[in-house]
């Protein structure tokens, strides 16, 4: 069963066994050599940057990279996408998921019991470890929102909640890529792909069909009761003698932000502020807090504050305030840009694709200059 290190030195070893040339030929397998660093992206440990000046630093060709350092582009992308759209991220964005025949979740999600192998083994490793296969995150997506016609706001949600990487760009980007609503076309797979790239062997299943006859499906048995589950976050209690040292600015470390190097040799105060607010809206489960407080013990001196932001201002006083941006960050004080592969661009891109045009040239150039 896959696990996730917590302790720094174990983390910082990890961009040592990235295998480009193996990611790139096995990574939609369940089996296959993927970095399993998507936990550390999303807490803002390493940046989608430390990873590309990694592989820069390797003897190692761009045609050997180039398809990690696209995925990589990839998360870069829907971050750009949130930071345009803000809350709209949480609407069908290009057009209207259809069709749709509820706003819940089949039980059978919930329960790990849809009937496809590869899915219900990908929802159970969820529940134990915190993490599904980028490949099986498609086919749950594409379960629940082009076979059992879901709308896919609350299944996002849901597996958001139990995902350590838990990412709410990457997620609501993905699901609606898949849903066909900021996408051209839904995406479907049959048991023949799933069979494939999870090693399964399932014959006779509802999805065990041709692409032609998957797009006129019936919603099949196991998937048409819904239910609503409660997604709801135990959040710590705040340090005992919380103090701010008035003297000395304070850092703001969050879910999105646990890098431990920030500041790194500098007298702060360090505060994980956990917002009530923003864990109502966007929940995630106790082993993903117990994760990110494991993490945060990386972090020399750092305080627990649970509470709303106005209220930590309270006790910073004079104190300077200084956080990373991020989306969800209504913050006040001096804000941090966070790294990305290229510098940031203003402009909007209707797709994917042409985000990574724009770049790719940019990227490659830097990438040769070693």
């Amino acid at each position: 069963m896959k696990s996730f290190p917590t302790k720094r030195e174990d983390i910082e070893g990890l961009l040592a066994v990235i295998d480009p040339v193996r990611y790139a030929q096995t990574r939609n397998y369940v089996s296959g050599a993927v970095t399993y660093l998507s936990p550390y992206i999303s807490r803002g440990i390493f940046t989608t940057r430390d990873v590309f000046n990694h592989l820069k630093n390797q003897s190692l060709t761009w045609q050997e990279v180039e398809k990690l350092v696209q995925e990589l582009a990839w998360r870069d992308y829907f971050q750009w996408v949130w930071k345009r759209l803000g809350a709209g991220i949480n609407s069908d964005i290009k057009q209207a998921q259809f069709p749709i025949r509820n706003q819940e979740i089949p039980l059978a999600f919930l329960e790990a019991e849809t009937g496809i192998d590869g899915i219900d083994t990908g929802i159970k490793a969820l529940y134990d470890t915190g993490y599904m296969h980028n490949h099986v995150r498609m086919y749950t997506a594409s379960l629940a929102c082009n076979i059992a016609q879901i709308h896919w706001r609350e299944p996002a949600r849901w597996m958001y909640y139990h995902l350590l990487d838990a990412d709410w760009a990457s997620n609501a980007c993905s699901w609606q890529w898949v849903a066909g609503s900021f996408s051209n076309k839904k995406y479907y797979a049959n048991q023949e792909n799933i069979n494939r790239y999870c090693k399964t062997h399932q014959q006779d299943t509802y999805l065990d069909t041709s692409y032609e006859e998957l797009n006129t499906l019936s919603v099949p048995g196991q998937l048409v009761q819904v239910g609503q589950f409660n997604l709801k976050t135990e959040l710590p209690k705040s340090t005992t003698d919380f103090k701010i040292d008035q003297k000395l600015p304070v850092l703001i470390y969050n879910w999105y932000n646990l890098d431990f190097r920030w500041w790194e040799h500098k007298d702060c105060n360090r505060v994980l502020l956990l917002e009530p607010e923003i864990f109502k809206e966007y929940p995630i489960s106790g082993h993903s807090m117990q994760f990110m407080l494991e993490l945060s013990k990386n972090i020399p001196d750092i305080q627990i504050f649970v509470g709303s932001f106005e209220a930590l201002k309270k006790h910073c006083g004079e104190a300077a305030i200084v956080f990373k941006e991020h989306p969800l960050n209504a913050y006040q004080g001096q804000e941090e840009a966070r790294r990305f592969l290229t510098p940031p661009t203003h402009k909007q891109f209707n797709s994917f694709f042409g985000f990574w045009k724009t770049i790719e040239k940019q990227l490659k150039a830097d990438f040769e200059e070693c």
